[in-house]
């Protein structure tokens, strides 16, 4: 038994293999085990933390890519106790073999690697998120997604580079002056790009609107659903879902409409200039009493205006606190037929046989 075990296979023994083999079977079959540990092992870590910490959502997060992390690292470790063979060593274009199953799998260990920290970062996101939700203030929301965002993009950047360096062997210092170079002229090829980045900075450090808001920007007015790294997306009141480029959503004319305290409306009557005046009086006596009647409106006020030869021209305008826009609508159409009601009921006519009650 010890001689077949000590015979010799492409520049290893047949114990050597077995060796390997039986670690690489060992570390699969109790990879979800050892991977839980670990979780459980970064839990604690967490704790320490926060208080609040959910260990089962974290450990569902990343116990599947930390299983692989470990898998990976075991497997590369357990291979290094063999002799690669001479047999296989052939050069493909101007690489060996070798050095090619070498620099597959400390890729592999780096992408592993990398999705464990990605999976932390959703964690620690999601961790802050319910925390932000419990708050009136809704710009926290955003500010957690975009920063996650922002920070799974510098880690895949952080990756790419600790391939190039280990997997490669790439010099990433000399990579790095060269792109310094070159890196002038993709930021005016990417100048609008890099204009957005910037403007999504000032969107959420100045908080002129936050994700929830109303808003009117240019010809687009709805709900702001999302601010991303380039682009903030808006569901539009035509119920269209509009994306803004957030140097627009800067540099333009904003217009909050939910930061609104109150909600203005006016309407304007000319009647015929020959409407006695004791029947105007009785006209604005009767307007000021309806709108005296309803409890949501804050401030009202009704003014003679004006006095020519076309026309007496009556304005009504009244301010409501923010409200939907259902209600609002609601509350100028009783104040329309209240007010061509009250024209008839006093037999007064419009100004001019083509005038007709202007609204705003």
């Amino acid at each position: 038994m010890n001689n077949f075990l000590q015979q010799v296979y492409w520049g290893n023994t047949v114990q050597d293999y077995l060796w390997v083999a039986g670690v690489i079977l060992f570390v699969i079959i109790l990879n979800r085990f050892i991977s839980r540990v670990l979780a459980n092992l970064l839990c604690r870590l967490f704790k320490k933390s926060w208080k609040s910490f959910d260990q089962k959502t974290f450990i569902e997060l990343v116990v599947q890519p930390l299983g692989i992390f470990v898998v990976i690292v075991v497997c590369i470790i357990a291979l290094y106790r063999l002799s690669f063979p001479d047999e296989l060593n052939v050069t493909l274009y101007r690489y060996s073999l070798q050095s090619i199953f070498l620099s597959i799998g400390i890729t592999i260990q780096i992408v592993a690697f990398i999705w464990v920290v990605l999976r932390i970062i959703d964690f620690i996101a999601n961790v802050l998120d319910e925390r932000a939700r419990r708050t009136l203030d809704q710009s926290d929301n955003q500010l957690i997604v975009f920063f996650r965002d922002l920070l799974k993009v510098l880690m895949g950047i952080i990756g790419l580079l600790l391939i190039l360096k280990f997997a490669f062997n790439y010099q990433i210092g000399s990579l790095l002056t060269g792109l310094s170079i070159v890196g002038a002229a993709i930021a005016l090829a990417l100048r609008e790009s890099l204009e957005n980045l910037i403007a999504s900075f000032v969107i959420f450090f100045d908080k002129p609107f936050t994700t929830g808001d109303n808003v009117k920007v240019q010809n687009i007015t709805g709900i702001v659903e999302r601010i991303g790294l380039r682009s903030t997306r808006i569901r539009s009141d035509q119920k269209t879902y509009v994306s803004v480029p957030n140097k627009q959503m800067v540099d333009s004319i904003l217009d909050n409409i939910s930061l609104r305290t109150q909600q203005r409306n006016e309407l304007l009557l000319q009647i015929s200039p020959a409407t006695p005046s004791p029947k105007v009086e009785e006209l604005i006596k009767e307007l000021k009493e309806f709108l005296s009647t309803i409890r949501e409106l804050g401030v009202y006020n009704v003014f003679f205006v004006d006095i020519n030869v076309q026309a007496y021209a009556i304005m009504v305008e009244f301010f409501l606190p923010a409200a939907y826009l259902s209600e609002f609508n609601k509350i100028r159409q009783q104040l329309n037929l209240f007010a061509l009601q009250t024209i008839e009921k006093l037999e007064i006519k419009i100004a001019g046989a083509n005038k007709e009650i202007i609204t705003k």
